[in-house]
């Protein structure tokens, strides 16, 4: 609660540079979350949105392996990884 309906969870910019840290391919990611693959290439190339639910589960996939999601103020959203 307290999070807007239009406000996304994940935006294929994110997902791009998270899937970067890790150096995960989208097929890689397309199995930690537990989606398939046209989903996260469609999602990231801006050719559909995701569902929320759908984005929950590539956020928590990225979350379980140490990407860790900020705002920066005057910024914006970012991705960064936690100390291993």
């Amino acid at each position: 609660m307290g999070q807007g309906q239009n406000t996304p969870i994940l935006s294929p910019e994110l997902c791009r540079a998270a899937r970067g840290l890790l150096d995960w391919t989208q097929s890689e990611l397309a199995e930690a979350a537990e989606v398939s693959r046209s989903t996260i290439r469609d999602f990231e190339g801006r050719r559909h949105d995701i569902h929320r639910a759908t984005s929950a589960q590539l956020r928590r996939a990225f979350e379980e392996n140490a990407v860790v999601f900020v705002t920066i103020d005057d910024v914006g959203p970012g991705v960064c990884l936690k100390n291993r």
